[in-house]
């Protein structure tokens, strides 16, 4: 097996209970960063925003229940299953694709947990907030503060997060259900279901049936690296579909409906006021919400570091988990200090955004259409690591993955530009039935052609 070694999570091995997953993934997304999505999405206005939040999101969500089935049936990561579609060292690709996107939304997740900080500094301290002179001091401070919890939160491997998703599921519990009741007392429910958009600000439908995608996508390519330590089918598809869909759905609407109360009560629609850290000021709810924010942040972190170690682990292969998540940690802090330079966090959101939907949408198609239509549903977990074995295609590179990869980017970018879509549906799932498609094609070509 040599260099190219996996570790396969045996059934009498694996420990994570349906309660542990459900929290996993509703801690997953009972973050800052969902939030903030819902924040950008109020600029479709209350009644088109929540049907895109729940269908787009849902969808996305078949996918994550998908992948988890594959994890829970091999004991593998989602990287390492990449392997039998992409190629033992073709895997390489989706790796470092999942390596950035998942330390990108450590980054987010971070930079969002560190405004929280620059404003307790500010009550404690009088120090001032980041956005007036000054207040870059508050938020390199909270970057390095939250970078050395994501390292404590992280430092035993899946135990650790395990502990963490459990501590962290209940403080987001009680906090959302007091920022509900602070933001309807604010603001009848009736206005806020009723608010129009500025016709300048208004977002087409397709492009936030795109970002809310983009967003839930990401958590799919982690599937595998949770449901590889349960026992039960339904822990791994099931349970992960209901905790991810009702914690983004959840935390989005909230994020929307404080993002459009500020807009009413202000008079000024502003998308930068999905920041959760500064709803939390306008609405007073202090220090406390500030230091749930913090939580939040840990919880949804420790999960992004868990996928983004698990790649690095596939990539070098002789590197313990333990050690992957320390790098992935360390890589992370220095990402989020990006915002601060292009001097717009919304601006890096919304390009990232862009940049995970462009990328993650047609690796997912490949590894499905691999496992459920050419393998059907059977996988040789030895033969993953093998040189010269039915997974290492030529040179260990399977190239249709690849041509199917980047015709999938090529026609996202291409899609993109079709109003129609950008009007209703939006490119991404789109691409990802196109490139799946092209992927069953060329294999079914290269078995004719007898060059598996």
């Amino acid at each position: 097996m040599g260099k190219h070694q996996i570790m396969s999570v045996p059934k009498e091995a694996r420990r994570t209970s349906d309660w542990d997953m459900f929290a996993t993934w509703v801690g997953a997304n009972a973050n800052n960063g969902t939030w903030f999505i819902g924040g950008v999405i109020a600029a479709c206005g209350f009644a088109v925003a929540m049907k895109v939040l729940v269908l787009s999101s849902a969808v996305s969500y078949l996918f994550l229940s998908l992948i988890g089935y594959i994890g829970y049936k091999t004991g593998v990561s989602t990287m390492e299953l990449s392997r039998a579609s992409f190629g033992i060292r073709g895997s390489f690709l989706p790796s470092i694709v999942n390596v950035t996107q998942f330390i990108g939304w450590t980054a987010v997740n971070t930079f969002i947990a560190a405004t929280s900080v620059s404003y307790l500094l500010h009550d404690l301290l009088s120090w001032p907030v980041y956005g007036k002179p000054g207040g870059a001091k508050g938020l390199v401070c909270g970057i390095l503060v939250m970078s050395i919890l994501h390292i404590i939160s992280i430092a035993s491997g899946q135990r650790s997060v395990q502990l963490i998703e459990r501590i962290g599921i209940v403080l987001v519990f009680v906090f959302m259900i007091w920022e509900s009741v602070v933001v309807f007392k604010t603001v009848p429910f009736s206005h806020i279901v009723s608010w129009q958009v500025p016709h300048k600000d208004l977002l087409a439908t397709g492009a936030a049936v795109d970002a809310v995608a983009a967003f839930n996508l990401a958590w799919v390519t982690a599937g595998a690296d949770f449901t590889r330590f349960t026992s039960k089918k339904r822990a791994a598809t099931l349970i992960p579909f209901a905790g991810a869909l009702f914690g983004v759905v959840w935390f989005a609407f909230i994020g929307l409906v404080s993002t459009i109360s500020i807009a009413i009560t202000s008079g000024v629609y502003d998308a930068n006021n999905s920041d959760p850290s500064t709803i939390a000021s306008r609405l007073g709810l202090g220090v406390v919400a500030l230091l749930v924010i913090i939580i939040t942040s840990m919880t949804a972190n420790a999960v992004n570091l868990m996928a983004a170690g698990s790649a690095i682990s596939n990539i070098f292969s002789g590197l313990k988990l333990k050690h992957s998540l320390w790098i992935a940690a360390i890589f992370a802090t220095f990402v989020t200090f990006i915002p601060m330079v292009i001097g717009s966090f919304l601006d890096a959101f919304t390009a990232f955004l862009d940049y995970v939907g462009m990328v993650l949408g047609p690796i997912i198609s490949v590894i499905i259409i691999d496992f459920y239509f050419r393998r059907h549903r059977r996988y040789d977990v030895s033969a993953l690591s093998e040189m010269n074995g039915k997974y290492w295609y030529r040179n260990g590179v399977n190239y249709a993955a690849f041509i199917s990869w980047s015709v999938g980017v090529a026609l996202f970018f291409a899609l993109r530009q079709v109003d129609f879509l950008m009007e209703t549906i939006g490119a991404t799932f789109l691409t990802m039935i196109l490139s799946g498609m092209l992927y069953y094609g060329l294999m079914v070509f290269k078995d004719k052609k007898g060059k598996c």
